[in-house]
């Protein structure tokens, strides 16, 4: 009670000093100023946001993949010194370029980092999930804060911070209002929904949302368009091959053996690299769950077994522990069986999760190289490893 006591009147204050009285004094002193974006970012492959750009400000729309079409949340992206634009009365205001950000998922860090701006973020949920050695150095020295997970944040904690913005993940729950007490306290919070799009390239594209932020669109447009072109190419080259190896994916568990659905970015992961995935055809994003009966016939012939275990230390030998019928798999018989676990950290921090978002390219060379090695013979495998 004490506690929440205490967060009220930080609250109260916090609020006070944000009055109509004292911000008619600060508008008083803000001088209209024409902004020139001659650096503009184009959205050609995320479904998710969109950005437009105007005098002063940019206005960037999360679409909501689980409400109606309707329930868009709306961003002005103002630039610091300029006054409000008329017409968004609803919109949160963050202002730009955004000097601290609160993140809530290895894969914001990632995007941050993408953008050499990793030094912003000042707290993270689940720091020590971070496989990032920039950032993890940053966590050791005090400069990021632990802010809880994005479904127990630490408002707290957060108040007193008080960073430009807070970027929470999407989900069939995240509405801003579950964020009031942040929200008063002057705290924008960016709802991302980044992980339900339907292919790797546009999973990446997020990043120019951040770099909207920071004003960073040259930047952006310069890295992620070298990384769309080099992903082009091999997408190109596994396409032309003749024969399309048969993939199955995952494991069982005590429940079901989730597998990638035909609309989710693995499964486009799968057929960009030329590989035939059974499942392929599914209209449905996210996880298709199935019991082991249905996917033990395909399994069977299946020439690769990908993503299989997930624990750095998985082998051969204990995923067989957990179910003996898998020694019946064509892959395990041929040894045709891969982890994404081939960065992982001491905490258990899986770098696929992380900065394999913002390099798709290296992913699907890991893919065409497990699936057709002729192709890419100079090729080391980087997210992936092959268990033994």
């Amino acid at each position: 009670m004490i506690k929440n006591l205490c967060l009220s009147c930080f609250l109260y204050l916090t609020i006070l000093s944000c009055n109509p009285e004292n911000s008619s004094k600060r508008e008083e002193n803000i001088t209209s100023k024409s902004v020139n974006y001659k650096d503009q970012t184009k959205i050609n492959h995320a479904q998710g946001f969109t950005i437009t750009y105007h005098n002063n400000y940019k206005i960037v729309s999360i679409l909501s993949p689980f409400e109606t079409a309707t329930d868009t949340s709306k961003y002005v992206l103002l630039e610091k010194g300029t006054p409000r634009p008329k017409g968004f009365e609803n919109a949160q205001v963050i202002n730009i370029p955004v000097t601290s950000i609160g993140a809530t998922s290895s894969m914001h860090a990632a995007l941050l980092e993408f953008l050499d701006s990793e030094n912003i973020i000042t707290g993270l949920s689940n720091p020590q999930y971070i496989y990032s050695p920039k950032i993890q150095s940053r966590i050791e020295a005090g400069k990021v804060a632990n802010i809880g997970r994005d479904q127990g944040l630490n408002n707290e904690k957060l108040v007193e911070m008080h960073p430009d913005v807070l970027m929470a993940m999407g989900g069939p729950g995240a509405k801003v209002d579950q964020y009031s007490i942040l929200t008063q306290a002057g705290i924008p919070i960016l709802i991302n929904s980044e992980w339900i799009e339907k292919t790797p390239l546009a999973r990446a594209e997020w990043v120019k949302l951040i770099a909207a932020l920071l004003n960073k669109e040259e930047l952006v447009n310069e890295k992620f368009g070298k990384i769309e072109n080099e992903y082009f190419r091999l997408a190109q080259l596994a396409k032309e091959v003749k024969i399309k190896p048969s993939v199955i994916s995952g494991l069982n568990t005590k429940d079901a053996w989730f597998l990638p659905n035909g609309d989710s970015y693995m499964s486009q992961f799968f057929r960009d690299a030329g590989g035939d995935y059974h499942w392929s055809n599914m209209k449905a994003t996210g996880s298709l769950p199935l019991n082991f009966e249905s996917v033990y016939p395909i399994a069977l012939r299946a020439d690769a077994w990908l993503n299989v275990g997930f624990d750095k230390s998985d082998t051969k030998a204990n995923i067989l522990a957990q179910d003996s019928r898998y020694s019946d798999f064509k892959a395990y018989k041929s040894g045709q069986m891969f982890s994404y676990n081939g960065r992982v950290n001491e905490q258990g921090a899986n770098d696929f999760f992380e900065s394999g978002t913002v390099n798709p390219h290296i992913v699907l060379s890991d893919l065409i190289k497990i699936l057709h090695p002729e192709l890419l013979p100079n090729h080391n495998l980087v997210y992936y490893k092959q268990l033994k």
